[in-house]
């Protein structure tokens, strides 16, 4: 289906608006990101292809196709696009729905939802907020205030260079080197390096870099890629750990998630 997007949301949004959503699509290449920013509007960015990593709040938040990162207004965020990736972002004032989230999130993105979004973005910024627009703004609001919060994020070390090792780890889990390799590049024994990034994360390297794998894997399903093909691009080996791993983190199957 070919979704329609008004012109000027491929534009910046700029000056003051009295909607109480402003809509914002943009398409990103693979790599990019925005350094540590703020808004004074609460900030859903929606994926429609590709996928994200927000950091905020002490930890990194990915979101595949049909999810969503929810950052309340006023909070400090830094973006990475793993991929090349479609956003559909929503700025959506503070007084708007005040029963939404105030910490940051992945939330589900369901049809509703995304039909509704896919409205919006087809409209123009300064929509007739007393019109139909403002009765689907008043849809969508409710629809977010009772979205599913999904379990898509990892916390961060707090120090700088082991922040940049979760980050590698994070974009390329598969090709991270081992923790021996990481500690002399860091200049530290193993033990220690392992000692301190989990003070910092409360997680083993192990335990990051598989989460980080279970993360990337559904980067990979939701571009059609098969579960053995996923399996064995992470390094899994066998399609039985894939599967039994992703059901112990998420509940499902890999094959039952995105449906």
């Amino acid at each position: 289906m070919t979704i329609v997007i008004h012109p000027e949301l491929w534009e910046t949004p700029k000056g003051h608006f009295q909607q109480r959503v402003v809509a914002y699509v943009l398409d990103l290449k693979r790599g990019g990101g925005l350094q540590p920013h703020r808004h004074q509007r609460a900030q859903l960015l929606a994926v429609t292809s590709g996928s994200i990593a927000v950091t905020a709040e002490g930890s990194t938040f990915v979101a595949p196709p049909e999810r969503a990162v929810w950052v309340p207004a006023n909070t400090v965020h830094e973006t990475r696009h793993l991929t090349s990736t479609r956003l559909q972002t929503l700025y959506v004032s503070a007084d708007a729905a005040p029963e939404l989230s105030r910490r940051t999130t992945v939330l589900q993105v369901g049809p509703l939802m995304r039909e509704l979004m896919n409205v919006i973005v087809a409209r123009p910024r300064l929509h007739d907020e007393g019109g139909a627009d403002g009765r689907l703004v008043s849809v969508l609001l409710d629809q977010l205030s009772t979205a599913a919060a999904l379990p898509l994020n990892l916390p961060m070390p707090k120090s700088h260079e082991l922040l940049s090792i979760a980050a590698d780890l994070l974009e390329a889990p598969t090709r991270a080197p081992s923790l021996s390799e990481l500690a002399h590049a860091t200049r530290r024994s193993p033990r220690t390096l392992e000692r301190q990034f989990k003070s910092e994360t409360g997680l083993s390297l192990r335990s990051f870099r598989r989460q980080a794998k279970l993360l990337r894997s559904l980067e990979l399903l939701s571009s059609d890629m098969s579960v053995s093909a996923v399996s064995d691009q992470l390094g899994f080996g066998e399609p039985s750990a894939f599967i039994a791993m992703f059901r112990a983190a998420f509940g499902v199957t890999p094959g039952r998630y995105l449906t």
